[in-house]
């Protein structure tokens, strides 16, 4: 919400790599070590981007730099600050919050934030 970001659609990764069919889930991982998990789904909505800018300046490291994973139909655990990979796999697995307890899909409008919600 009123920010400004630029990068990459998603869409574009998706058409460059064309995933195997297997391919159902995606997992972010971060130069720190962080990682979080989405469905392929999720992944490919219209608004998704890897953003390389923000507010028409390049990505700070406070912000993300090198690249941030931009979802905002999604809680921005989901949103991976410092991209270094993008894992597509054909199983769900958790991520870091996942594993510590939160959602693995935290659909905001399920209101689903922990993992027995």
């Amino acid at each position: 919400y009123d920010n400004r970001w630029d990068g990459v659609s998603a869409a574009h990764i998706l058409d460059v790599v064309k995933p195997l069919p297997a391919a159902k889930h995606l997992i972010f991982h971060s130069y720190d070590g962080y990682t979080t998990n989405v469905t392929l789904d999720a992944f490919t909505e219209a608004n998704v981007l890897l953003a390389h800018s923000w507010e028409g300046a390049p990505l700070s490291r406070e912000h993300g730099a090198p690249v941030r994973v931009i979802m905002p139909s999604w809680y921005f655990w989901k949103s991976a600050k410092w991209l270094r990979g993008i894992e597509l796999i054909p199983k769900d697995a958790p991520g870091f919050w996942e594993r510590n307890g939160y959602h693995m899909y935290a659909d905001p409008f399920k209101e689903q934030r922990f993992w027995n919600d």
